[in-house]
């Protein structure tokens, strides 16, 4: 079975194949396969992504099984079929960008999409003071047949998902040298390795995701443009209740995950929603995400009061400064006090 450029496979094979040959440009390249099965998720048709195979009948070898996620969590969200549109995109791109508000799922969802694919996912957060070397390999010890795998390289020779979190964190340098990677000539050049030059696997994919810039985002800066234009595709993300939009699929997901009330449910539902359009308007640093606002049902399930959990969870999640929790606070109360919109989940 052969791959060509970003192309398909022409057909299933019809025996245990031993090994994949790839061509890329002028490099021939000799993939070791351990063997070959069908991979089918009981998730692709409940998302509706049957058309968008991204690795047909390859199984990745079992030294990187513990890579591919598993249990993944269900993602709700509100018609805007994000796991479709993710890997559509990676099936016609192999690369695309998620951006967004802290807490809205985009990390949660390259998860899921790697486990439906079956998918060994590499991820790096950019945020951190995370070296070249660790990205790209170097030598241990004394001379040079010790050399080690970066993540990056690893990613580059065996495939899967390589996800970059916090990209516009980037150091530039790290986004220069991944440039030959996501445009036509697809490979790397490894200069601490007497320059060799690394294709990049058949079945590699990109999946990059950020905070939209401002200075909210301690650290974040724009996208280098040169990076940015290599990215073929770009989602938004948004959270599920904002305001006074009251989103059921979200209070329905509280209430049966974490075993409260729908009345419950609903007030914390609502006090998130408020709590998020304060954070978009600039008035507090961080919105509950839809695991902060489990966070804080799983303990009112277990017999704490609700303001006692929020105290515990949403308020001191928010900020250390105590004038922005007391903000918090007084949103939460006033959201927890009032007789929740039980018309706004009626299906929850």
């Amino acid at each position: 079975m052969e791959y060509y450029g970003t192309g398909k496979p022409a057909g299933a094979p019809s025996r245990m194949v031993k090994r994949l040959r790839t061509f890329s440009q002028e490099s021939k390249i000799s993939l070791q396969i351990s063997r070959l099965k069908s991979y089918e998720s009981p998730m692709k048709k409940m998302y509706d992504v049957q058309d968008y195979e991204l690795a047909p009948n390859y199984n990745f070898p079992d030294a990187f099984s513990q890579l591919v996620p598993k249990n993944t969590p269900e993602y709700v969200d509100k018609g805007e079929h994000y796991v479709e549109r993710i890997m559509r995109a990676l099936y016609h791109f192999k690369q695309c960008a998620l951006i967004g508000p802290s807490g809205t799922g985009k990390t949660h969802i390259v998860y899921l999409v790697a486990e439906i694919a079956g998918l060994p996912m590499w991820e790096i957060n950019c945020g951190l003071q995370t070296t070249s070397f660790d990205l790209f390999g170097r030598y241990v010890g004394l001379g040079k047949e010790n050399w080690v795998d970066g993540q990056i390289v690893s990613w580059c020779r065996n495939g899967g998902i390589l996800y970059l979190d916090e990209a516009n964190m980037m150091k530039q340098d790290v986004a220069t040298r991944l440039n030959p990677l996501l445009d036509t000539r697809g490979h790397i050049v490894l200069n601490e390795k007497d320059n060799e030059i690394i294709q990049r696997h058949p079945l590699g994919f990109v999946v990059i995701s950020m905070n939209p810039f401002s200075i909210e985002f301690a650290g974040t800066k724009p996208l280098n443009a040169a990076f940015r234009r290599r990215m073929n595709a770009w989602i938004t993300f948004d959270y599920l209740s904002t305001g006074p939009n009251i989103n059921k699929d979200e209070v329905a997901l509280i209430r049966e995950r974490c075993k409260v009330s729908k009345k419950v449910a609903v007030q914390m539902v609502t006090a998130a929603a408020q709590l998020r359009f304060s954070y978009k308007k600039g008035d507090i640093p961080y919105a509950p995400s839809v695991g902060d606002i489990a966070n804080w049902a799983t303990l009112v399930a277990d017999g704490i009061s609700v303001l006692d959990a929020a105290e515990e969870t949403v308020i001191s999640t928010t900020s250390d400064d105590t004038t922005t929790q007391e903000m918090v606070r007084r949103i939460v109360k006033s959201a927890t006090a009032a007789e929740p919109r039980l018309e706004a989940a009626q299906d929850a």
